[in-house]
């Protein structure tokens, strides 16, 4: 994929699955992703945003590395998990982070067990991963990034305090919020911290 300066592992695992040449959306996000900033990402469905929230965190992480999750993402539904447990299976065959996913469905105490035995990428609903991390004692701040799928809808669907509790606890990492559309509430919540000023990226 014609990007610059991309994890070759992952330039591998993308060619190999006929990501070749990257679209608008990858291209104009994937600088901006990489330097670490906060960033709120409007663009609409269907152009690709689950796919460059992927490969852009495999490509921060690189490889397995200590026990406490490093990114954590949210989408709304176990499907929506599954969808991206499946796209990191693919994306991550070589850098082989450790990606673990949680929904409402899935049994707590094996995930919190799982977890413990150390993980890279933690894939979550909403309410799963406030009940993990507010339970768990997992430690926040190893967090590296903390990312959000259909960030509009989330809200849309009241799930703002949960994800504030999150954003609130995570001193330091970046925040990737994408969405199709950005609204009042989607600024307003990404501009939860005075300290902390989210690039907005508009995008077709």
């Amino acid at each position: 994929m014609n990007l610059k300066k991309i994890n070759t592992n992952l330039q591998k695992a993308l060619i190999e699955n006929g990501l070749t040449e990257a679209n608008e959306l990858q291209k104009e996000t994937f600088s901006p992703i990489k330097s670490g900033a906060d960033i709120v990402i409007q663009s609409p469905k269907g152009t690709g945003k689950t796919t460059a929230l992927a490969l852009n965190i495999i490509h921060k992480l690189k490889e397995p590395l200590e026990e406490s999750p490093r990114a954590l993402i949210m989408v709304e539904d176990k499907q929506q998990v599954l969808e991206f447990k499946e796209l990191f299976d693919r994306l991550n065959k070589y850098n082989q982070l450790r990606v673990y996913i949680t929904h409402d469905k899935s049994d707590i105490d094996e995930d919190k067990n799982q977890i413990s035995v150390g993980i890279d990428v933690l894939i979550g609903t909403p309410n799963r991963l406030n009940e993990m991390f507010s339970g768990a004692g997992f430690n926040v701040n190893r967090l590296q990034v903390i990312a959000f799928d259909d960030f509009d809808v989330l809200l849309r669907n009241r799930y703002e305090s949960v994800i504030l509790r999150l954003l609130m606890s995570m001193e330091k990492g970046q925040r990737i919020f994408f969405c199709s559309q950005i609204t009042e509430r989607v600024e307003s919540v990404a501009l939860n911290d005075e300290e902390r000023e989210p690039i907005f990226l508009e995008t077709e």
